[in-house]
């Protein structure tokens, strides 16, 4: 029953909002009682920072099962892109906004294991790029990893990005070609070029 929770909470959150959804409406939703929740999760921040790490460690493990396969770095990206956003529900409810608002200590927490994981994964990928001769050799690879960290989580703030503008998918796809047109050698282009016109199809 405890899975079963925090399964249907982490959806909830992800689709409404880690304010907007309340104890009562996750036991409405499973068709239990309240007090079943309150069993295995003692209030609402114990249940917001179980369903938030368990996240964590899914796109975590996912995002590793990607990189392991050593694709083309740049096919790799897209596929970490399309991996996280399948997993976070194109963020329909802005859950990192109220995650940041409402639990402050859970969301630096998070972001803290978010930053090592992604600046490890990037740094990485620049490296392996630079390799295969498809990023530029004059890059600065700890400059550009910070600049790419940044900017991921810049495009996720609604004051800069606001959602009645900008659609979070959009973003994401429009990000990820900005990084890799300022990285990438005529051959990582013709890639990066291949891959755009086979996601527009």
């Amino acid at each position: 029953m405890k899975e079963k929770i925090l399964v249907k909470a982490t959806d909830m959150f992800l689709n409404l909002g880690f304010k907007s959804v309340t104890m009562d409406d996750i036991a409405n939703e499973m068709g239990i009682s309240k007090k079943t929740i309150y069993a295995h999760y003692e209030n609402k921040t114990h249940l917001v920072e179980e369903s938030t790490s368990n996240l964590f460690l899914v796109i975590s493990s996912g995002i590793n099962d990607i990189i392991a396969v050593q694709k083309n770095p740049i096919e790799e990206l897209y596929e970490i892109k399309k991996f996280v956003m399948l997993h976070l529900k194109d963020e329909k409810s802005s859950p990192q906004y109220q995650l940041q608002k409402y639990y402050p200590k859970i969301y630096d927490d998070l972001r803290e294991k978010e930053y090592d994981l992604m600046f490890d994964s990037v740094v990485e990928n620049i490296k392996r790029g630079l390799e295969l001769g498809i990023y530029r050799s004059n890059i600065d690879v700890d400059f550009v990893s910070r600049i790419y960290y940044s900017g991921a989580f810049a495009i996720k703030d609604h004051k800069i990005f606001p959602s009645s503008k900008f659609k979070a998918a959009d973003l994401e796809d429009y990000f990820l070609e900005y990084h890799l047109r300022g990285i990438v050698t005529p051959k990582g282009r013709q890639i990066l070029n291949g891959i755009i016109n086979s996601n527009q199809e």
